[in-house]
């Protein structure tokens, strides 16, 4: 168990904690947005383009070799190489190998420093990105997760970010090579060739323009895409989750064909994207014979009349190609965009999104909270809803525990997340130690709250990783004591590998009963001066509470304690109990002070008592 523990506190220390992301500009178009993201990247990305720029330069230099050998073997003595003062064919031609070795190996070490820069950068991105984009999320209320899917958001941190870094491992490079080769060759032509430059340049205005129109098109169609598979990914979330509902009714044909929907939709919308982009090259292909038949005639028409050199012509010819043929590629780097481009904004409108809830001021550490709460006149209503809580009011002295019992939705659920300040009061204050929450620390203000809920989550890993999850220090000594007074250390010791056993998914390999305790346990652990059981005991069989209950009444001693239930008989010794309805108390005292009143409280406890 050591030994696991301390593997999983070191990886804590080596993941990279991302930044604050940088203030992003909603610029309108997606480069723009992404370049204002990835201004500490500067240097990287000069240092690729220029290795990009260079390796081209090299790239292109072999045809006007050829062209210079030409010229040496059509005039020898007179060559340009002769002229320079070399008239032997010999040392012409060693000069024109050993020129070709060097380019040749300067060619190959820029594309190798380009690819390697091009795809750390690709990674570098893809690494922080992914990182800001999730702390950014984490720091979101409550309400922005519950009206998005899980999967649509695991789409944008997963596949649109993916999606970049693909963009970034090589459509960039294309782009620049693209760019340097057409001014590098149209030069090239116009200083060669002027009366032929024209003709070989003709198409290279209408391709670019086809290539942004194209462009144009696209967007809408790849941001219609990146929709689709969020939808997609939402529903297999929502299934992979859910398997077991789904086999205990036997709805696998229901939800076979629930998904074939949404991926048909991602099919279509893929399929409208293909159908536009697969157009483009068979379109450009066309352009670009017109500039190379052009040359052809025109410029073999202008050698042969002794207008043109034959090496110059050659040099044309291979470089005609070298310029308009890459332009073919267009179609799948402007596709490769458009798809970038497209995740791009989805990645950027979330790190857009606006955080509702910001952290205090006022440091509150945990060792010095007392933990005296009060809620002052609290009204709380989720988005286009009729208020939840209306003009509450309460005061918990340090130390004490009350209880908070009353129908499902009247609330109760409620103020355990305004305590933790999930969501935000509309009016009225909630102090603990006598200072208001918004003015808190907001980490210092969830340390000093130990959250036991009806709804377990356990992580997937070990027993003893899961007990010891925010309290990432803990001793083994410590996490088995935690585990004792939760009443778990015996059917933990009966696990296959004791504390060691991994919990599954979800901890789906423990009985309901085993979750809760170990829920008990990781509280026990946190220590906290404020205790919040959230019907901590209502999934539970008889045996399971009473051991629950049992580790209760010793967490709850010297503790603040609020305790949410529906089984009056798990808060009878509260010291004093709250009866809510309909967002407010109709009732509040000891239980037998309830008792004695004949109200709401007495009627539910006939009921479970068996009274009546």
């Amino acid at each position: 168990m050591a030994k696991v523990l301390k593997s999983h506190r070191a990886s804590r220390r080596q993941t990279r904690v991302a930044g604050d992301a940088p203030k992003i500009s909603p610029s309108t178009h997606p480069l723009l947005r992404l370049f204002d993201y990835g201004h500490q990247y500067r240097k990287q990305i000069w240092q690729a383009t220029i290795c990009s720029i260079l390796n081209k330069l090299f790239d292109l230099a072999p045809p006007a070799l050829i062209g210079i050998a030409v010229d040496v073997v059509v005039k020898q003595q007179d060559s340009i190489i002769a002229q320079l003062g070399v008239k032997d064919i010999f040392w012409q031609f060693f000069i024109l190998s050993f020129l070709t070795v060097i380019i040749w190996i300067l060619e190959s070490v820029f594309e190798y420093a380009y690819a390697r820069l091009w795809r750390n950068l690709a990674q570098d991105i893809q690494h922080d990105l992914r990182l800001d984009a999730y702390k950014h999320l984490q720091e979101l209320e409550l309400a922005y997760f519950e009206e998005r899917s899980t999967g649509g958001l695991m789409s944008i941190l997963s596949d649109d970010i993916n999606q970049l870094e693909r963009f970034l491992d090589e459509g960039a490079n294309d782009i620049i090579q693209v760019v340097t080769t057409v001014i590098i060759i149209g030069g090239g032509f116009f200083i060669l060739a002027p009366s032929v430059a024209w003709m070989a340049m003709l198409p290279i205005p209408f391709i670019l323009w086809g290539s942004f129109r194209f462009q144009d098109l696209l967007a809408p169609r790849y941001a219609d895409v990146r929709e689709k598979v969020g939808l997609l990914n939402s529903r297999l979330a929502n299934n992979l989750s859910g398997i077991t509902t789904i086999k205990s009714f036997t709805s696998e044909d229901y939800e076979l064909s629930r998904l074939g929907q949404e991926s048909e939709g991602y099919r279509r919308s893929n399929a409208k994207a293909i159908k536009l982009s697969a157009a483009f090259i068979p379109l450009i292909r066309m352009l670009i014979l017109v500039g190379f038949t052009a040359l052809l005639l025109f410029g073999g028409m202008a050698a042969v009349n002794g207008k043109m050199s034959v090496g110059t012509y050659s040099v044309l010819v291979f470089l005609i190609q070298r310029l308009l043929w890459p332009l073919t590629r267009l179609g799948d780097t402007f596709d490769q965009y458009q798809r970038a481009m497209a995740s791009t904004n989805r990645v950027m409108d979330l790190l857009d999104t606006p955080i509702a809830i910001h952290t205090g001021e006022i440091d509150l550490p945990v060792a010095t909270v007392r933990g005296e709460v009060e809620l002052n006149n609290v009204t709380f209503a989720y988005q286009d809803r009729l208020p939840v809580i209306k003009n509450l009011s309460l005061h918990i002295p340090a130390g004490k525990t009350i209880a908070i019992v009353g129908s499902t939705g009247s609330g109760k659920s409620t103020l355990v997340k305004l305590l933790l300040r999930l969501y935000e009061v509309q009016s009225g204050t909630i102090t603990v130690d006598g200072i208001e929450i918004q003015q808190l620390n907001l980490r210092d203000l969830r340390r000093c709250i130990g959250l036991v809920s009806q709804d377990v989550f356990l992580f997937h890993g070990s027993v003893a990783e899961n007990i010891a999850y925010g309290s990432f220090d803990a001793s083994d000594d410590e996490i088995i004591k935690a585990a004792k007074v939760a009443e778990a250390h015996e059917f933990i010791e009966r696990l296959p590998q004791g504390y060691e056993t991994i919990v599954g998914e979800r901890g789906q390999k423990l009985s309901g009963g085993q979750r809760q305790r170990i829920a008990i346990a990781r509280a026990i652990l946190k220590n906290p001066p404020i205790l919040i059981l959230d019907e901590a005991t209502s999934a539970v069989d008889n045996e399971t509470e009473a051991a629950i209950q049992r580790s209760l009444e010793r967490i709850t001693v010297n503790r603040t304690t609020i305790a949410i239930a529906h089984r009056l008989s798990t808060i009878r010794n509260a010291d004093r109990i709250y009866v809510m309805e309909y967002g407010q108390f109709v009732e509040s005292g000891n239980h037998q002070e309830l008792l004695d009143k004949n109200g709401v409280y007495a009627s539910l406890w006939r009921v479970q008592s068996g009274l009546r």
